[in-house]
């Protein structure tokens, strides 16, 4: 990890509508054993560098920015290329927003506060095993994130507007994962309006976000310690929307952008997505 200074931002996407990892020689533990070095550099490195400062009450906005850069880094390491596109749609207007997004694997809910709290404050919706995870669930509490349970539908969406709207109402901007869990493919039955529905109702800009993380793979007993394989990893945010009327069109727009993104990747990169 880059040294941490106190109360400033990590600069490694500041300013920036575009980024692109840098070619690079791996060496043989990278080629090799590629999820054993990621692991070993995420859990003795900015995992537990942040949950020490959380468990102290000093996780503050730059200490989660800089340890999310460091899992960038890390992700870079194993020889997985970081692909940003659009990055300058979050800044080209004032206030706070919704993002929604799809959702393919942990490494996204651990790389985008370092590319989005440096423009605005920003949070998560998480469900609610996240926030009392030991260890970790100090950090996701300390992010002020609005939380849900995933066994009551009516309950989850009176807690994501009440809270989102109220989170809005301060300047945070939430980041919204619509799908029921993550998932390598991308159907749109399971691809719920709650995001537009909460940008309606705070009357605020959407960003649409599109992205592929399977890099991060899935393991079978505990979700978040899957195969690390060197793919591409991808984000493209989208043209800030407002919504009107009922959000119909809105809605349809964003699963568009996100299948188109998708289809993309998959013929420039070369690599299957599951389907």
């Amino acid at each position: 990890m880059t040294p941490f200074i106190e109360g400033a931002f990590s600069n490694k996407f500041k300013g920036l509508d575009r980024y692109e990892t840098s070619s690079r020689k791996l060496g043989p533990l990278s080629r090799n054993l590629p999820s054993a070095l990621f692991y070993s550099r995420l859990l003795f490195g900015p995992l537990q560098w942040l949950c020490r400062r959380a468990a102290k009450g000093q996780c503050d906005d730059a200490a989660w920015v800089h340890a999310s850069v460091a899992v960038t880094e890390a992700i870079e390491s194993i020889g997985s290329r970081v692909f940003i596109e659009g990055l300058r749609h979050a800044t080209e207007f004032e206030g706070p927003c919704v993002y929604v997004a799809n959702h393919m694997s942990t490494l996204e809910t651990f790389m985008l506060p370092g590319m989005l709290r440096p423009i605005r404050p920003v949070t998560f919706v998480v469900k609610k095993s996240l926030t009392t995870m030991p260890f970790f669930g100090p950090v996701m509490r300390s992010r002020d994130p609005i939380v849900v349970g995933r066994a009551n539908p009516r309950e989850d969406l009176a807690a994501v507007l009440d809270g989102g709207v109220e989170r809005l109402s301060r300047g945070a901007s939430i980041i919204v994962f619509p799908q029921s869990t993550r998932m390598t493919t991308f159907d749109e039955r399971h691809f719920n309006t709650i995001g537009v529905k909460l940008a309606r109702k705070a009357d605020v800009p959407i960003v649409p976000l599109a992205l592929k993380t399977d890099a991060w793979g899935q393991g079978k007993k505990f979700k978040e310690f899957g195969k690390i394989k060197p793919l591409p990893v991808h984000y493209h945010f989208g043209d800030a929307l407002r919504v009107r009327g009922n959000g119909k069109e809105e809605h349809q727009h964003i699963c568009a952008f996100i299948r188109s993104n998708l289809e993309r990747w998959q013929r420039e990169d070369g690599v299957n997505t599951p389907e």
